[in-house]
């Protein structure tokens, strides 16, 4: 079994925010980045759909982002990721039916002005799928699909397994800010077996931080009693 461990999400560096967060509950607003890329007509993510949500955190849209559609990826009501590029390399060499994406984010705390970067879902891998392959009446199946790509596009699609795939229900915060850097916490990561990645460095980088023990990561996350939710928010 192998395991990856993916940053999603809006934030500084795609959408120029973060996704709120209510510590004290742990439940937050899944915030994903930015379209930058045409799209079918028909299939667009608008943000302003979050406006009910984000209204239970108390906050609202950047104006920024008001007019602005999303690149919804992961999709947790399809249960798909897409992803282009390096990392869609990384997740071709690396992935396989029965293998884990696991999912984290940097949230903001907004009582306490500060980012918590936390777990917040996990895919199983059922089958991985060129975003081209997917056809016309399935356009909605993922944010790359959703795109008009071209013909001789690598983008892959991950399709992950239903009964065992999905959002938490509430985030599991790991990081902490460490060595000028915010890193999985020490306890955390010897809880887990390690990653692949220096001292547990997860700010967004092309390589994705890979679980050296799976299983052990498994043990874990089932001592954390989340619950999956197959759904965007």
């Amino acid at each position: 079994m192998n395991g990856l461990l993916v940053r999603v999400g809006a934030d500084n560096s795609s959408g120029s925010w973060n996704g709120p967060i209510d510590v004290a509950s742990r439940k937050f607003a899944y915030v994903a980045i930015p379209e930058s890329s045409p799209v079918h007509p028909g299939f667009e993510k608008p943000y302003a759909a979050l406006t009910p949500l984000l209204t239970q955190f108390g906050v609202e849209l950047p104006p920024h982002l008001r007019a602005r559609h999303m690149h919804l990826d992961p999709d947790f009501e399809q249960l798909t990721y897409g992803d282009q590029g390096e990392r869609a390399k990384q997740l071709q060499s690396n992935l396989s039916a029965g293998d884990l994406v696991v999912f984290y984010a940097g949230l903001a705390d907004r009582r306490r002005a500060q980012l918590v970067y936390g777990l917040i879902g996990l895919f199983v891998v059922a089958r991985i799928v060129p975003a081209v392959d997917i056809p016309a009446k399935d356009r909605d199946l993922n944010a790359h699909s959703r795109r008009i790509l071209r013909r001789d596009a690598k983008d892959l699609i991950v399709c992950a397994r239903k009964s065992l795939s999905g959002r938490f229900d509430r985030c599991l915060p790991i990081g902490e800010f460490r060595d000028r850097a915010y890193r999985v916490k020490r306890d955390i990561l010897e809880a887990w077996g390690g990653l692949s990645v220096k001292d547990g460095y997860i700010q967004r980088s092309a390589r994705l931080p890979r679980l050296l023990d799976p299983p052990r990561f498994l043990r874990w996350l089932e001592g954390q009693r989340v619950n999956l939710v197959a759904a965007n928010n």
